[in-house]
């Protein structure tokens, strides 16, 4: 089963080891969004990047997002866009408000808090620097996401050893199958 999927980096992108850019590479027909800027994002600036990359596809699309991207997510849910998509694949979601969340990003605090209007995964670890994993199932309750805890995963990138994250690809298109 594949879907139409929008993959959605975060700050600094995915490079060439993180597991977005391998599904990128095994799956040709899903795109990723791209930003102006990846190392000094502003958040309306994403948040209208990310809506142009969905009216771009060709039906409402499966978001694929990591970190910093799943609160643009958020942020894009909350606004008055007509657009819809058919769900969010949430991995490691950045949590915006906490101190040791890095400076570079502008504009996305505080963090979204309010349910988001369709179908949503957020996939957490249990020693992900940049979320505890309190923090993280507090999150996925208010946006009404179903929440699944993967272990000590660190940030669930190329350099916590996420490269190909089989697991990941098979969660997600059950969720894809699902929709």
């Amino acid at each position: 089963m594949d879907c139409d999927v929008l993959i959605l980096a975060g700050l600094w992108n995915s490079g060439p080891d993180h597991w977005q850019t391998h599904w990128e590479r095994k799956h040709p027909g899903w795109k990723r969004a791209v930003h102006r800027d990846w190392n000094n994002p502003e958040c309306d600036e994403w948040v209208a990047e990310v809506n142009a990359a969905i009216a771009e596809s060709a039906g409402p699309p499966v978001l694929v997002a990591h970190s910093l991207a799943c609160v643009t997510v958020a942020k894009w849910a909350a606004t008055d866009s007509p657009l819809n998509v058919a769900g969010a694949f949430l991995v490691a979601p950045s949590d915006v408000d906490a101190p040791s969340y890095p400076v570079e990003a502008e504009g996305f605090q505080p963090m979204p808090m309010e349910k988001l209007p369709f179908p949503s995964i957020v996939v957490a670890s249990s020693n992900d620097e940049y979320l505890t994993l309190e923090r993280a199932r507090a999150i996925a309750a208010a946006w009404g996401s179903r929440f699944v805890e993967i272990g000590e995963a660190g940030h669930i990138n190329g350099a916590s050893g996420y490269g190909e994250w089989p697991e990941g690809e098979r969660m997600l298109l059950e969720f894809c199958a699902k929709l």
